[in-house]
């Protein structure tokens, strides 16, 4: 019986922190802050979570489940930029979930040995996933790059994919970080790969230029 309680603390926990996280920006909230949003004890919440750090462990391990997730789907039918276009979108909306973990990236893995050598997993997961897309539109004929051209370009799409929110953070460091935002860094990701694409691909991507450059 009582099973249940315990677990929805343990998950409320972690919704509180990612919130707070996202909010303030994970080095500025404690565990004490944490407990005081939920009306629980400090002791409550190291009954579950022995610091800080292992809060942080938890969301990264559940993001890199849900990042593998995107990053690993089966394609299907003919490869096109609309497909790559919407995988972009929906790894800037998982993103913008879990911005502080980006936003405060190199502080994070300066402390925490398991979230950098699970991040490490990530951006090669990344770039093989889009080392894959290029190929895919190359094999479809609406790409065309060299080899050497399809690997710089797959860093510079993770690149720009991984310190995008840092980017929008700085620009303005009191505005929420909203759909606008996540819009603006799946286009940039896009437009990298813009010079290589061709046919088909390359309308979509002209349509697609003329309605974000135009808002």
């Amino acid at each position: 019986m009582s099973a249940t309680p315990k677990r929805r603390t343990r998950e409320r926990i972690v919704e509180a922190g990612l919130r707070l996280f996202n909010d303030f920006g994970e080095p500025n909230v404690t565990t004490g802050l944490i407990a005081s949003e939920l009306g629980i004890s400090p002791g409550n919440l190291y009954y579950h979570f022995r610091n800080k750090e292992e809060i942080v462990t938890d969301l990264f391990a559940e993001f890199e489940k849900e990042m593998a997730g995107l990053l690993l789907a089966p394609r299907h039918g003919r490869p096109g930029v609309e497909e790559v276009w919407q995988q972009i979108h929906a790894l800037f909306e998982l993103i913008r979930r879990y911005q502080f973990l980006y936003r405060d990236l190199n502080d994070i893995l300066s402390r925490n040995r398991t979230v950098e050598l699970q991040f490490k997993r990530i951006l090669q997961l990344s770039v093989q996933a889009s080392m894959a897309a290029c190929n895919g539109l190359i094999a479809a004929g609406e790409m065309q790059a060299s080899r050497l051209e399809r690997q710089a370009l797959a860093d510079n799409l993770v690149i720009v994919a991984t310190y995008w929110m840092s980017y929008e953070y700085v620009r303005n460091p009191r505005e929420p970080l909203g759909e606008a935002a996540v819009q603006r860094g799946a286009f940039q990701v896009l437009a990298l790969a813009a010079p290589h694409l061709r046919g088909r691909s390359r309308e979509l991507f002209e349509k697609l230029a003329k309605k974000y450059l135009a808002e």
